[in-house]
C-alpha cells in the first residue's frame, strides 16, 4: 500500500526526506529495521550503517527471528 504525503517545502530532496523519516519511525519504535530501510531505499546492511555514521546504534532495532536464532544456539 502506498500513501502520498504533501508537505510544504523544505531545502531535502526526497531521498534525504525519506531517511529522515525512516529513522524517525524507527527510533520512535514504530517501524523494524527492515521496514527502516525499505522506507528509505537502502539494504539493512546499508541503512546499519548509516545509523552507525549518524551516531545511532541500529543493534537495538534488530529484527530477531528467535526460532532461526534457536536453531543456532
Amino acid at each position: 500500500m502506498t500513501k502520498t504525503l504533501e508537505i510544504p517545502y523544505v531545502n531535502l530532496d526526497e531521498e534525504e526526506l525519506k531517511l529522515a523519516l525512516a529513522i524517525r519511525l524507527l527510533e520512535e519504535g514504530k517501524i523494524s529495521l527492515g521496514k527502516a530501510a525499505e522506507i528509505g531505499g537502502l539494504s539493512e546492511r546499508s541503512f546499519a550503517e548509516l545509523l552507525l555514521k549518524k551516531g545511532i546504534s541500529p543493534i537495538g532495532f534488530e529484527d530477531i527471528d528467535l526460532e532461526k536464532e534457536s536453531q543456532h544456539a
